[in-house]
């Protein structure tokens, strides 16, 4: 099966663009319980990965080691955007940790929050590796390697213990062989995995159900992590972000990457759902998670509308006029 239609996109009554993807739920025997597409193409996780590479970081007991808590584990599985309650988390970790951010292999960068951005260049700022979206995961890595005398020079490469470690949680919650699974290189400098899109929803089905997970570690682990995600939304996303406003509601666990993919599970349903946008695009994947959410009858109504008043499919052009919309077109 090939990429299916999920979303167009009209102007004057006419389709502009089409928004070609993939949908997978998974129930808690593992089950496909929904699928629209491809089913046994890789996609890569990108940052929607980041709650699974948290799993051997917590369970080296580095949170402890360094007095983290869990707003310092909400930043390691965030693509954050720079904004101050971001940055003061991650000046605390660097802090107690005593690492600095030249250690960082990301690139230095500007906030990505418009107005903390506009901020920090009035101030004189310029663009620094802590700014990064992926330096709250990157510090949660260094600080255990520092804690267990590893490398940390070299703590993006592939054979490094902690990479090896992390892959090795990666196929635990995936459920699959590591003949399954593709290895690139993340935009961060990181690698980063691909899955199929079950594989995806498994490991997300099990991150907001730690009960389903039979390694008692790895259990306590992603309670950790699934406690932190839900105690601060905000941290793991930012102002706006689709993960972040999903969280509000407790009953779900998300976690979005670049290029149009997303996780996501709804913990009393026992549901784990991945979402692939074909041409990378990001946005689209609120619209389909909302209809997702409406097409399966989802209780919390509440949850639907913000999404909604988040994301309008009205299209508006520069003078603020209505002059299209948005449509899913896709039946589960």
């Amino acid at each position: 099966m090939m990429y299916k239609r999920l979303v167009e996109e009209t102007r004057g009554g006419w389709v502009e663009c089409e928004h070609w993807g993939a949908i997978c739920a998974v129930d808690a025997s593992g089950s496909i319980l929904h699928a629209i597409g491809d089913m046994d193409r890789p996609t890569f996780l990108r940052s929607a990965g980041k709650p699974l590479q948290a799993i051997p970081v917590v369970k080296s007991g580095v949170l402890e080691h360094y007095g983290y808590g869990d707003r310092e584990l909400a930043l390691m599985m965030s693509s954050h955007r720079g904004e101050d309650m971001h940055m003061q988390t991650i000046d605390g970790m660097m802090t107690a940790s005593g690492l600095v951010q030249d250690t960082l292999v990301c690139h230095p960068s500007y906030p990505l929050h418009e107005s903390s951005r506009h901020d920090w260049i009035r101030e004189g700022g310029k663009p620094e590796r802590r700014f990064h979206n992926c330096s709250g995961k990157h510090f949660g890595v260094l600080a255990w390697c520092k804690q267990e005398g590893y490398e940390l020079e070299t703590y993006t490469h592939p054979t490094h213990p902690a990479q090896i470690q992390i892959t090795e949680a990666v196929l635990e919650m995936a459920g699959v062989s590591p003949d399954v699974i593709g290895v690139g290189t993340d935009g961060c400098g990181f690698p980063v995995y691909a899955l199929p899109l079950p594989a995806i929803a498994a490991a997300y089905l099990k991150l907001g159900n730690p009960a389903l997970i039979s390694d008692e570690e790895t259990r306590q682990a992603v309670t950790r992590i699934n406690q932190a995600m839900t105690s601060y939304p905000l941290l793991v996303g930012g102002t706006g972000r689709l993960d972040s406003i999903l969280m509000e509601d407790d009953n779900i666990a998300a976690k979005g990457g670049f290029k149009g993919i997303f996780g996501f599970a709804l913990k009393e349903e026992q549901l784990g759902f991945a979402v692939k946008i074909a041409d990378g695009s990001d946005e689209e994947c609120a619209y389909v998670i909302a209809e997702l959410l409406r097409q399966i009858g989802y209780k919390h109504a509440a949850t639907i509308q913000r999404l909604e008043e988040a994301f309008p499919t009205i299209i508006k052009n520069d003078q603020g006029l209505i002059v299209g919309e948005r449509h899913t077109v896709f039946k589960l």
